[in-house]
């Protein structure tokens, strides 16, 4: 059975279950696998279903689970969960409709919903030079959807496993999509109550309008007065605080996260790049086994490492483009090797990538450090105590694989402008980012390797921004409905199920925190629900 340990050394050879409850380790440090497992071939994962492949590969981590479980899992959270893709291309319709077709006529009397779980919940859209691969069409229209829609089931059974009878606390800090998303996956859940905390001014209006009118009897959010890098270390500073952990566990709660520094947040993302990966080969726009790149908007560092994980795991990875916003700390790091937090806040139109502290990043260093948790946890401490931390030169020799730019808020909206004039595909800010970091890259390497860019909102969450882009008419009187309704009219495109009448929701979630008191009220909502 596959293990865990912490980046910090406080915990080692923990079960799978353990990490998922947890969420992070004791010591502060991210669980991460006592090793990489390694991919089967990929000509036999060539043939599997969306579900089958998501199935192979968590039960390649999560093997305390049978893969007859982890199927089911991923069935349930795959098909119905997710719309059909909207912008796909007309011959991608028809296989789709053909292998529905196909199914529903077999002798095996399968439902309709088991017709459909064949169905990809991700398209890949070709625009320019580039392959988009959309991640963007499950309930709240973000990626987080990809990790957060299973993650209940795989909390639930690891519940089991560990012979838990105390109530989870789903305890969140979120730049945006995380929020909304993990909301969606655990309301009215039995067991689970959720708390999300948001920055209050460092989120879109339709981020905010989605979690502030949250249904659920188990679902709790607060807006906090300050950035997401506040609300982050307030979350771990309760995860962190023995007395806090103590007294929730004495009244039968244990806290768990659904942020990217839980490892089950982490291994559904690795799913998606192999399957994009298996997609360009299908559509004959690669050989098996021919490199690839991949592009990344990032934040929290989640989303590429789950890319770097696949390449370490055996897909035919070459690089690994890691696209910033104006809140550059990580195109700085791997230019130099020092991440430096002495640098000012900068709130734009990509709100989730408005990080300062990449999280996820700690689990590269465990990697590149071989697990050297000593030095893991002196980096760490610098971080903390010096507001920085430089990377030995043996370590950064092994960034070799990475790229890393950024984009400001002027290049992202061009970029916004140019591939709808001349691809007619929209992009949101975040996925303009990282196609804007990637022509750069391009146009300074000369790299002619096919590259997949990761499309992580859809456009729609972000009307205003891409309207502006676009430059649509009058975009500056209409409110953000009204600018979604415009939108939707001047490209021909279907507003997302999940924004129709949510202007007209009733807000249920009013409570505004600050970083003083975020502790005492978690507390009060715990003791009171």
């Amino acid at each position: 059975m596959l293990k865990y340990h912490s980046t910090r050394g406080g915990e080692s050879n923990k079960s799978a279950s353990h990490c998922l409850l947890q969420g992070i380790g004791s010591d502060g440090g991210l669980f991460v696998p006592a090793e990489l497992p390694k991919l089967p071939e990929l000509e036999y994962l060539s043939s599997l279903t969306y579900s089958q492949l998501a199935a192979t590969v968590l039960h390649l981590f999560f093997n305390e689970f049978s893969y007859e479980t982890l199927l089911d899992f991923c069935q349930k959270a795959y098909s119905t969960n997710f719309a059909p893709p909207q912008l796909a291309n007309e011959s991608n319709k028809k296989q789709i409709d053909n292998e529905v077709n196909d199914q529903l006529n077999t002798e095996t009397k399968n439902s309709a919903e088991e017709a459909s779980a064949q169905n990809p919940p991700v398209i890949l859209q070709k625009a320019g030079n580039a392959h988009f691969l959309e991640l963007f069409h499950g309930p709240t229209l973000a990626f987080k959807d990809m990790a957060l829609q299973i993650l209940p089931y795989l909390l639930k059974e690891a519940t089991i496993k560990q012979e838990s009878n105390k109530e989870i606390v789903i305890l969140t800090a979120t730049s945006g999509d995380t929020g909304k998303a993990a909301l969606e996956a655990f309301k009215d859940i039995e067991g689970i109550k959720i708390i999300v905390i948001y920055p209050k001014s460092g989120v879109s209006p339709t981020q905010r309008q989605h979690m502030i009118t949250q249904e659920g009897q188990n679902t709790f959010v607060l807006a906090l007065e300050g950035n997401f890098d506040d609300a982050q270390n307030a979350v771990k500073e309760i995860f962190n605080d023995k007395e806090f952990n103590l007294r929730a566990s004495q009244n039968g709660l244990a806290l768990s996260s659904a942020n990217s520094i839980n490892i089950g947040r982490l291994v559904p993302q690795i799913v998606y790049y192999i399957w994009a990966y298996l997609e360009l080969v299908n559509k004959k726009e690669i050989q098996m086994g021919e490199p690839i790149n991949i592009t990344v908007p990032t934040g929290n560092f989640g989303n590429i490492l789950a890319a770097f994980y696949a390449k370490e795991m055996g897909l035919p990875i070459n690089k690994l483009i890691c696209a910033s916003n104006q809140n550059n700390v990580l195109t700085d790091f791997f230019a130099t090797g020092t991440y430096n937090l002495e640098r000012p806040f900068l709130p734009g139109i990509s709100p989730s990538m408005d990080i300062i502290i990449s999280s996820n990043l700690e689990r590269l260093l465990y990697h590149l450090a071989e697990g050297d948790t000593d030095l893991v946890c002196n980096l760490m401490n610098d971080l903390k105590n010096k507001k920085q931390y430089t990377l030995p030169t043996e370590l950064l020799a092994k960034l070799s694989s990475f790229v890393a730019g950024f984009a400001s808020e002027e290049e992202t909206l061009i970029t916004i402008n140019e591939y709808y004039k001349k691809y007619n595909y929209l992009l949101d800010p975040h996925t303009a980012v990282a196609a804007h970091v990637y022509e750069q890259y391009k146009e300074k390497s000369n790299d002619s390797t096919k590259t997949i860019i990761a499309a992580t909102a859809s456009p729609f969450k972000f009307a205003q921004s891409v309207a502006k882009a676009i430059e649509l008419e009058s975009y500056e009187t209409h409110d953000e409905y009204s600018t979604i309704d415009a939108l939707a009219k001047t490209t021909n495109l279907e507003t997302p199920a999940p924004l129709v009448g949510l202007k007209n929701k009733p807000i249920l979630h009013k409570q505004t925190v600050t970083k003083e008191n975020i502790k005492q009220t978690i507390s009060q909502i715990l003791e009171s629900n």
